[in-house]
């Protein structure tokens, strides 16, 4: 584990030394490589599943596939971020660098965490970088209110978490993920108390984000630098659903009297995110509704504590991880050339850029879950545990997935059919530098494909 943490810390500093002409070039480079090595994690040849182990810092089947996409997005976000930082003054890049590589360190120390109180210090700690990108880098001046809804939304949603565990250290004298699952001990929810339980969960919800505790998020999204939109499409709505994979254990037998107005809440968000998106104007805003719909499904999913539930959200977040990223991309690329992310107004694109109309469609398809994407797998898995824990749900996820293959194909005629605006005839050609961002997104997604099982958190 120390071999890829102490290379990533050590990024900071190379973004402060390094000398300019070699400083995108070198930090794309290394973190690829690092990303590579992550790919060593897989390897689980203890019983328990669990490797890498120290005190504070153990990897299992359930934390490594997030590590590793950790891993695998930050070369990306240094790549889509180049045209981004073009006119920026020397510091500011070195800065911009500097608090990505940041951000990746303390997201692999997150997810490694077996510590519950370490856990939730660095679960806290990933919004500050976060938070610097989107008000340092955003466009646009909305972006210091979208910080602010971030700030608050996490940090009022993180007090009761942080009370509840302190009440675990002062009852059972220690707070081990371990030693809770090898000993599952008598819990204040055995007798289920709902506060305990919300108190414990509802951090992770707003972060996932749950319908109704989501409104950060587009703001978040829309106002944030590429790099940020990526980072928290990708990694940072996986912390909630991680979160609640390690915290739910612990809080058995859930009290049903919470349970099923979440669940409820969960299943109507879909649709309810999923029509606004039918609704947009604005790219960015699409693509972050839509990783609102998806991540209620997680949500639902995880809350059932199945395996096949748990199976299908931990395939499905890192699913939704690359494709809303390569999403965030492409839209990116539209906008660095039109200046806009109205979808009426930039038009026609198939016609400019028809390499770029193949990567949207390849993009689009894997979003709407087309066979044979492991999208599709993870949330056959989640239809499949919802159907069992109620069959109406089926009703609700049937009629969201419909609505997903609608908003989809929507966003994909809406920015490359048609006629193109006179204002736009003459556009920068698109760069190989993008192509390739696109297709180590797209690799992966395709490669995945071939053995579920590295991702799905086997759990069963």
């Amino acid at each position: 584990m120390l071999k890829i943490i102490i290379p990533t810390a050590l990024l900071v500093p190379s973004a402060l030394l390094l000398s300019p002409n070699i400083l995108f070039s070198t930090m794309v480079g290394y973190s690829m490589l690092l990303s590579l090595l992550s790919l060593l994690l897989f390897n689980h040849p203890m019983l328990l599943k669990i490797s890498n182990a120290t005190t504070y810092f153990t990897t299992d089947t359930t934390s490594t596939p997030l590590i590793v996409l950790s891993c695998w997005l930050l070369p990306l976000m240094i790549l889509a971020s180049q045209n981004h930082l073009k006119t920026e003054p020397q510091y500011r890049k070195r800065m911009f660098l500097m608090t990505l590589s940041t951000l990746q360190t303390i997201l692999i120390l997150t997810f490694s965490a077996s510590e519950f109180i370490l856990f939730y210090i660095l679960f806290e700690a990933t919004l500050i970088p976060t938070l610097i990108i989107i008000t340092r880098w955003g466009n646009q001046a909305e972006r210091l209110n979208a910080g602010l809804y971030f700030l608050f939304y996490t940090l009022t949603s993180s007090l009761p978490l942080l009370i509840t565990m302190l009440y675990l250290n002062n009852k059972y004298a220690h707070t081990s993920m371990e030693l809770f699952y090898l000993n599952q001990p008598e819990l204040p929810s055995t007798s289920p108390n709902p506060m305990f339980w919300l108190a414990s969960l509802l951090a992770f919800m707003v972060k996932l984000p749950l319908y109704g505790l989501h409104l950060w998020l587009p703001k978040a999204h829309v106002e944030a630098p590429i790099a940020g939109s990526m980072g928290t499409a990708a990694v940072l709505l996986k912390l909630g659903g991680y979160g609640l994979i390690r915290v739910s254990p612990l809080l058995y037998p859930h009290p049903q009297t919470l349970v099923l107005p979440i669940m409820v809440m969960a299943l109507w968000g879909i649709l309810m995110t999923s029509s606004i998106c039918l609704r947009q104007t604005d790219l960015k805003a699409l693509i972050a509704y839509s990783s609102v719909s998806h991540m209620g499904l997680v949500a639902a999913a995880i809350l059932t504590q199945t395996p096949w539930g748990l199976t299908g959200a931990m395939i499905l977040m890192i699913a939704h991880g690359l494709t809303s990223s390569a999403l965030f991309t492409l839209a990116n690329t539209n906008y660095e050339r039109a200046h806009t992310r109205t979808l009426l107004i930039v038009r026609g694109l198939q016609l400019i850029f028809p390499l770029m109309s193949s990567w949207w469609l390849l993009v689009n398809l894997t979003n709407m879950a087309l066979p044979p994407s492991i999208n599709l797998i993870g949330e056959l898995y989640i239809i499949i545990t919802l159907f069992n824990w109620s069959p109406p749900s089926i009703l609700l996820t049937g009629v969201g997935t419909l609505i997903t293959a609608s908003y989809s194909l929507y966003m994909f005629l809406m920015t490359q059919r048609g006629s193109t605006s006179t204002q736009f005839q003459l556009l920068s050609p698109t760069h190989t530098r993008e192509h390739l961002t696109l297709i180590l997104h797209l690799l992966p997604l395709g490669l995945l494909i071939l053995k579920p099982a590295l991702i799905s958190g086997l759990f069963i």
